[in-house]
């Protein structure tokens, strides 16, 4: 049995259980000899919290032999590692509910991926993940990082583009839809499959199949009638049945935000009114469950946790650390450079859709060019993360105004000198770049 240690860089997040539960279910195959968990000072409290309960979940099922270690830098926690999961959020909570709050000032999204919040937490992040980049270079060069960090694709793309190190990002919303897909047609998960080509949180569903059998309009139809593919973390608004069957596939939840912006502006100025932000409720739940994490008798990953929006987070990842380790081959929905996957998108852009999971990492099964009515809320979306790529890595204001215009979210020339002043200002701890 090979020797794994796993690092995971933001080890307080209240996601790392759902983490642990997954490696303790496969913990056989991946022959983890340690988890060392990362963050820093300000989270030493929390990430003591789930360094505990990662121990009596691994004595519970007999694993005490696992070593959990605990660091605030980067250098031993590397070290000799063979999987660097990363689930980082710079700024923590609270710069989430400024990024949305900001957003609802200039009446628009503040979401953390799609608008003006995904802009500011890739600002924030991609100087971070670089570092870490840097160092799994140095450290441990045969490394893959498993990027969970949002606005994953943006953050995947700029690691891939400014280092050697070896990245593929995850999101669980394509194994949510496959799951959800699969309860609709009262039918096994592993006898339905689902193509996904787009981006990161833009991703579409082109086919569906059933044991073999192209099951897609039946599964649209499904879907007009007023059944649903939802997330705890957005809102369910049905989609109307004349705009799906013209599309001909089925839309990410988040399309949400592009497709019905109107509606999702005016949940969030409601939500913001009456219960707060996505970030300010979310900052109740983590409450609660850290107070559950303290508990000395919990053992186990709590089912409150389902409600913290990462459902399928430990299937997704573990499933991917097994396809790389066993050099499996596996098929699985992951974010990685396009190679031509997608015709008209750059080679180097980073997009989500199926690939082939190996010890080398990730190959996209070719799809060909997107329909016309998604090739160019893509390509926009695109140029959008790619500029604002260029802005967090060279700290360069003209690429971060272009970026705010050029997003289908943003979109305004005459505010978007403001909302950017805005989003350093508020920002200015982590903004070194800019200065």
């Amino acid at each position: 049995m090979n020797m794994t240690k796993i690092t995971v860089i933001g080890g307080g997040s209240s996601y790392t259980p759902e983490l642990v539960d997954g490696l303790i279910q496969h913990h056989g195959e991946i022959g983890i000899t340690e988890l060392a968990l990362v963050d820093v000072e300000a989270g030493r409290e929390k990430v003591q919290v789930i360094a505990e309960l990662t121990r009596r979940m691994f004595i519970r099922n007999g694993l005490e032999q696992i070593k959990v270690t605990v660091h605030f830098s980067l250098e031993e926690a590397i070290r000799g590692s063979s999987f660097v999961l990363t689930q980082l959020r710079v700024g923590q909570l609270a710069a989430r509910a400024a990024d949305e709050r900001l957003g609802l000032k200039f009446n628009m999204l503040g979401q953390e991926t799609t608008g003006v919040g995904g802009f500011a937490k890739a600002l924030r992040t991609i100087p971070v993940m670089l570092e870490v980049a840097k160092a799994v270079e140095e450290l441990a060069p045969d490394a893959w990082i498993i990027n969970f960090t949002n606005p994953a694709g943006i953050v995947t793309e700029a690691v891939s583009r400014y280092s050697k190190a070896k990245i593929i990002g995850l999101c669980n919303v394509p194994v949510h839809m496959h799951h959800m897909v699969a309860n609709m047609l009262q039918a096994p998960y592993d006898d339905v499959e689902l193509r996904f080509a787009g981006l990161n949180h833009m991703v579409w569903v082109h086919q569906v199949t059933l044991k073999g059998q192209d099951v897609t309009e039946s599964v649209i139809e499904r879907l007009c009638n007023g059944e649903t593919l939802t997330m705890n973390n957005i809102k369910d608004t049905p989609w109307p049945p004349a705009f799906l069957r013209a599309l001909g596939a089925i839309p990410c939840p988040y399309h949400r935000y592009f497709y019905q912006t109107d509606a999702m502006l005016a949940e969030e100025f409601e939500a913001a009114a009456e219960r707060g932000t996505r970030a300010e409720q979310v900052m109740k739940v983590e409450a609660e469950l850290f107070a559950l994490y303290a508990d000395p008798n919990l053992a186990e990953k709590p089912e409150q946790l389902n409600f913290r929006g990462g459902a399928f987070y430990s299937e997704v990842a573990v499933e991917l650390i097994r396809a790389i380790h066993s050099n499996s081959g596996k098929v699985l929905v992951v974010n990685t450079q396009n190679k031509g996957a997608i015709i008209g998108l750059p080679y180097d852009a980073v997009i989500e859709t199926n690939c082939v999971i190996d010890a080398q990492g990730a190959h996209p099964l070719s799809f060909g060019p997107l329909p016309s009515a998604m090739n160019g809320l893509t390509q926009q979306v695109k140029d959008f993360e790619r500029l604002t790529i260029e802005a967090a890595v060279k700290g360069c204001k003209k690429s971060a105004i272009l970026a705010l215009v050029t997003n289908p979210l943003i979109g305004n020339a005459n505010i978007a000198e403001e909302i950017l002043e805005e989003v350093l200002t508020i920002n200015r701890r982590y903004l070194a770049q800019f200065n």
